[in-house]
């Protein structure tokens, strides 16, 4: 009998501990300003899912309205009614922490659909010239590069405005949201379509494309099961980036009057109806949108900036 004993193997590590002690973990967890920028973003995106349960009232609810309530400042009762309102009311008599979170659910729908549209769009395009070159690339790229001299939010507002001309009066509210989304989208596809076109023009030449080739693999099988998967490191960066520049685009329309309408107001709609008041004395109209809107901006712009550098080889 030996007297020799086996030495127990060690469990093998679950697939969430092997990503908790992977480089992407350890990067994030290194990263105060990624800690908090994603802190930030998700008790936003937590408070848009749940508004309806938080928002202490229905701000679009006529029902739940008065107008005695009007001008109420942050965290003062009401002369008139004695309520107390923790971010006040507006002219309105609305709740502005109740408009806030029912506005950061438009924002945050319209800037994730617009960007995954975009991104839809930008890689099928960036993959297709790039796979099959010629005519076909020169015309997509072309298309790109006419789109670029033109700031994207001037692209936006004709797109939204074309749009809505061409739609029913009696639906244009109903379908300004869907508008806005498509309008945006078509102002930012061109970046994902340039990154995705540069990236997968490296892949085709490789030997595992190669191969797919010789073994009789059709060109889409080819585009979307072998080269997307290996493009994507970049397209996800833009992805997060874009998504705050989405938010502000749909902002910055919203505030122009070509948005979101009144019945369904966003972030950009709240902070149009308080820049009227903040010279009269209602700061806070204006004031806390504002505010919520620059924290949500920032925070998904610092998230895409540590990822941009975390997926970076050459800063491992």
């Amino acid at each position: 009998m030996s007297d020799t004993m086996e030495t127990p193997k060690a469990a093998p590590k679950t697939r969430m501990a092997k990503f908790w002690d992977s480089d992407f973990a350890w990067s994030f967890r290194h990263s105060p300003v990624a800690v908090i920028a994603s802190l930030v973003v998700v008790i936003l995106v937590l408070a848009a899912i749940f508004a309806p349960l938080i928002a202490p009232y229905n701000p679009f609810n006529p029902a739940t309205l008065n107008l005695m309530n009007g001008f109420t400042p942050p965290g003062t009762p009401n002369a008139f009614t004695q309520e107390t309102f923790l971010l006040g009311t507006d002219d309105q008599g609305r709740d502005v922490f109740s408009t806030i979170l029912y506005g950061l659910r438009i924002s945050l729908f319209v800037g994730a659909s617009a960007v995954l549209l975009a991104l839809i769009i930008g890689v099928i395009l960036g993959l297709v010239a790039a796979y099959f070159g010629g005519w076909i690339e020169t015309l997509i790229m072309r298309i790109a590069d006419v789109q670029l001299t033109f700031p994207a939010i001037l692209v936006a507002m004709l797109i939204f405005g074309i749009a809505k001309g061409i739609t029913p009066p009696e639906y244009r509210d109903e379908m300004a949201i869907y508008v806005l989304i498509i309008a945006i989208a078509l102002s930012d596809w061109v970046q994902f379509a340039r990154v995705v076109r540069g990236a997968a023009l490296v892949e085709k030449n490789k030997e595992y494309v190669q191969a797919a080739r010789l073994i009789g693999r059709g060109s889409f099988p080819i585009m979307f099961r072998h080269i997307l998967p290996n493009v994507l490191s970049p397209v996800l960066v833009i992805a997060t980036i874009s998504l705050a520049l989405a938010i502000i685009a749909e902002a910055t329309l919203s505030f122009l009057g070509v948005g979101a309408p009144p019945t369904q107001p966003s972030l950009g709609t709240l902070i149009r109806i308080g820049q009227g008041f903040l010279f009269s004395g209602e700061w806070w109209i204006l004031f806390f949108p504002a505010c919520t809107l620059l924290a949500l901006a920032l925070s998904v712009n610092l998230l895409g900036d540590w990822l941009r550098d975390a997926l970076n080889p050459k800063l491992r």
